[in-house]
């Protein structure tokens, strides 16, 4: 029964992060995108976020965070969340699921401890800025 379910291979969609100046902060703040590489819209986007790991010797798990995008057009790029300081020490987790073709698409994009960083930046596709790219 099990090598009946096809499981379908994502492509050009990514989960980045990326420097801007935050007002209310005064300060450029980490911010993470869902990026649309493809031509095609993805529909029903949801993505969870969670991050894990040790400070100080101390475990420490952040809440579960769930945002939903009806639709992310093709070539674009949706915003997903601020990423505060203390969580680029843990181990960023997003939990993508979304429809194309009313096929549906699964994919868990991590970020290690500490691989947030600027000295890693590259050029980020679509966005064309730069930043950090899980794949």
């Amino acid at each position: 029964m099990r090598k009946d379910i096809t499981i379908p291979v994502v492509e050009n969609v990514y989960v980045a992060v990326m420097q801007e100046w935050n007002e209310d902060f005064n300060e450029n703040t980490w911010y993470a995108y869902l990026i649309n590489d493809n031509k095609d819209k993805i529909e029903t986007a949801i993505v969870v976020s969670n991050a894990n790991g040790v400070i100080d010797g101390e475990q420490r798990k952040t809440s579960m965070m769930r945002h939903a995008y009806q639709e992310v057009p093709g070539n674009s790029a949706v915003k997903i969340e601020m990423m505060d300081k203390t969580v680029l020490q843990l181990h960023n987790k997003f939990m993508v699921t979304y429809f194309k073709d009313n096929v549906m698409y699964e994919k868990d994009y991590i970020f290690i401890a500490g691989s947030i960083n600027e000295d890693d930046v590259e050029e980020l596709p679509v966005i064309e800025k730069k930043g950090i790219l899980s794949k």
